[in-house]
């Protein structure tokens, strides 16, 4: 089985900054992409940002120049800095993982989501 487990979510003021995590594990062969997810109150979920093995990236243009995807492939890590929130990034964040089971299944996976509020 594969699970995501997402972290670094919270409270936090405009202006300020946060980092979020979220490591796959389990029965993963390779990864061919890792994304983040945010879903704000009385929205639909959008993409956020986006980062593939070839090491091609991303942005929703609402975050362009204030977040940053990153990945630690040997720990099957992806995060996002944050900085500079506005209060309309507030959300609950997901990652998302396109990846290659051992078993050869390819599929998505989600993590369980963790709540970023930006206060004005």
């Amino acid at each position: 089985q594969v699970q995501l487990v997402e972290s670094g979510g919270g409270l936090v003021q405009a202006g300020g900054s946060l980092r979020l995590s979220c490591t796959a594990s389990g029965s993963i062969f390779s990864i061919n992409a890792m994304a983040w997810y945010r879903q704000g109150p009385g929205k639909q979920r959008e993409l956020v940002a986006i980062i593939t093995s070839g090491g091609s990236i991303n942005y929703a243009d609402s975050v362009k120049g204030r977040f940053t995807i990153s990945t630690d492939n040997a720990k099957n890590t992806v995060s996002l800095q944050m900085n500079s929130l506005k209060p309309e990034d507030t959300a609950v964040y997901y990652c998302n993982v396109h990846l290659r089971r051992r078993s050869g299944m390819v599929d998505d996976y989600w993590g369980q989501g963790t709540q970023v509020t930006v206060s004005s």
